[in-house]
């Protein structure tokens, strides 16, 4: 089998090493170099560094009409999406004799869409997992392959989640592509019913005010690690929130209060221990040393 992988960040990495394990990979698919941090030196997606690093050729579109040429003189069995940051028209979704598959971190048709592990997080599930599915003309819309299934702890974040649901993804490839292509595995329509979006995420709606009950703060707080960062303003100040639990202890609403050593934000319902937060510019330090450095002063939480 003959196959193309798109994708791009690292939790698309696990799926090209699985796709090389049941295909012979042709053609590695990721977007260009981008600047990142304070230098904004370019930097390489990662799966750009893995597929080099395996020997596979890699492409760098700039455009579709880019990735039509590249793909279509190669007469490839089906191509692998990862992740690729990118909406696919139709004419290269059939420039495949089986298509492109796509490993969705959700349980289609619950959280379709960009952010679908933080929305998890966010909502409350008790579980999620990873489909593989065809890609169609819609949003994650396509016949579902297989699916993994998984629970979310308690302490999941983000970034946690995400790196978990890439090793499950890459174990669907290896159970189910190879029966796939053998026409053994039949897609199975999604259902529009439970049928969910996951909108790209803002760094508006990661900001923590008194309007926030406790619950979905600490959930905030989870899902928007690493990125984008949940946050509040204390005393006119922006501060991240890395780490937070909710706390016992009662609070009053948009005031900091120093509790036991460990700063609590106080919110609509219940209050907020503030484990690990960041300032800008600097390092990302504990609750108690930040309480420390205003020697135990409350500070007042601003109101969006």
């Amino acid at each position: 089998m003959r196959a193309a992988f798109f994708g791009t960040p690292e939790a698309a990495v696990p799926s090209l090493a699985a796709l090389a394990d049941v295909a012979d990979v042709e053609l590695v698919v990721t977007r260009p170099d981008a600047r990142r941090g304070r230098t904004r030196d370019k930097t390489a997606p990662a799966v750009k560094a893995a597929a080099i690093a395996w020997g596979f050729p890699v492409l760098q579109p700039l455009d579709h009409d880019a990735m039509l040429r590249a793909l279509a003189p190669l007469r490839l069995d089906i191509a692998v999406v990862v992740a690729f940051g990118r909406i696919l028209r139709p004419e290269l979704l059939a420039a495949t004799r089986l298509g492109f598959l796509n490993v969705h971190f959700s349980l289609l048709p619950r959280w379709r869409g960009a952010a679908p592990v933080e929305r998890a997080i966010l909502a409350g599930d008790a579980s999620t997992g990873v489909s593989l599915m065809q890609i169609d003309a819609g949003l994650d819309t396509g016949p579902v392959i297989a699916v993994i299934e998984t629970p979310i702890a308690d302490d999941e974040t983000g970034g946690s989640l995400t790196a978990r649901l890439s090793h499950l993804g890459a174990l669907l490839i290896d159970d189910a592509l190879p029966g796939y292509a053998a026409g053994g595995i039949q897609p199975a329509p999604q259902m529009e019913a439970g049928a969910s979006r996951a909108n790209p995420l803002t760094v508006a709606e990661a900001r923590i005010d008194a309007a926030v009950d406790a619950d979905t703060a600490e959930r905030m707080v989870r899902a928007f690690t690493p990125r984008p960062g949940a946050w509040l303003v204390a005393d006119g100040h922006r501060l991240k929130v890395w780490k937070a639990a909710v706390s016992a202890t009662p609070v009053t609403p948009n005031r900091i209060e120093i509790v036991g050593g460990i700063p609590a934000a106080g919110l609509s319902r219940g209050s907020l221990e503030l484990l690990a937060v960041q300032a800008p510019g600097k390092a990302m330090i504990s609750g108690i040393e930040w309480a420390n450095g205003r020697r135990g002063r409350p500070a007042t939480m601003e109101p969006a």
